[in-house]
C-alpha cells in the first residue's frame, strides 16, 4: 500500500491527518506538483484526473478523492470514529464535512486557484473574476459557521470528526491565498486554535 502524495497542498494533508488521528501509518509516494508531476503520464496513469492523493492497494486498486480514501480507512479501522456512530451523529458529520468542504475549502481553492500567479499553469485557464468573487463568498460561510459554533465544542457537535480537519486544511489555507479572518469571527477562531493544538495538525 502506498499513498501518492502532494505535500502542502489541502487535501493531501486532509488524509494525512486524517491517518494520524487514526493512528495508522502509510508509505508516503511524494508527487511534486510544482515540477507538474501529476500531469505526467506516469501518475495520469495511475489517477487519470490528474489530482492527488491517491491511495494504492496492495493488490494494484486505486482509491482516489480524500474522503473515500478516510472512508476506506475509517471502514479497516472504527476507532476513534472520525465519521461519527449512530445515525444522527453520522448524518450530521456528514453535512459539515460537506458544507465545510464546499463552502469554505472550496472557496478558499477557487481564490487561490484564480488569483495566486504561481497557480496559472495548473488552473487554466484562470478566472480572476471568479477568484474575487469566492472571497465573499468564504466571509459569508464563515460568519455562518461562526455562529454555528458559539454553541458547540466542534463542527458536528461534541466530538473531533472530519468535519473538523476539513476545517482545519481550510483554515489553514488561508494565508496561502491571502485571505484574512475577520476578527469578529471569535468562536471560528476559539475553534481553529483548538484544532491547531492537536497532535495530527502537524501531519
Amino acid at each position: 500500500m502506498r499513498l501518492y502524495d502532494g505535500g502542502r497542498a489541502p487535501n493531501p494533508r486532509r488524509v494525512r491527518v486524517f491517518l494520524k488521528e487514526k493512528g495508522i501509518s502509510v508509505p508516503l509516494a511524494p508527487v511534486d506538483l510544482g515540477a507538474m508531476e501529476h500531469k505526467s503520464d506516469r501518475y495520469t496513469a495511475i489517477n487519470p484526473m490528474q489530482r492527488v492523493p491517491a491511495l494504492q492497494l496492495d493488490d494494484g486498486t486505486i482509491i482516489c478523492e480524500s474522503i473515500a480514501i478516510c472512508r476506506y480507512f475509517e471502514a479497516l479501522q472504527p476507532e476513534p470514529a472520525l465519521f461519527g456512530r449512530t445515525a444522527l451523529e453520522i448524518a450530521m458529520v456528514e453535512m459539515w464535512q460537506r458544507r465545510i468542504e464546499l463552502h469554505l475549502l472550496g472557496g478558499i481553492q477557487h481564490v487561490f486557484r484564480h488569483l495566486h500567479p504561481g497557480m496559472k499553469d495548473h488552473e487554466v485557464p484562470q478566472v480572476p473574476a471568479w477568484g474575487e468573487a469566492n472571497k465573499s463568498r468564504v466571509l459569508e460561510f464563515l460568519s455562518l459557521l461562526d455562529r454555528e459554533l458559539s454553541g458547540r465544542r466542534f463542527a458536528a457537535g461534541d466530538g473531533f470528526s472530519v468535519a473538523d480537519i476539513t476545517g482545519l486544511i481550510a483554515l489553514d489555507f488561508l494565508r496561502a491565498a491571502k485571505l484574512a479572518m475577520p476578527p469578529e469571527f471569535t468562536h471560528v477562531a476559539r475553534w481553529h486554535t483548538e484544532l491547531s493544538a492537536r497532535p495530527s495538525a502537524t501531519a
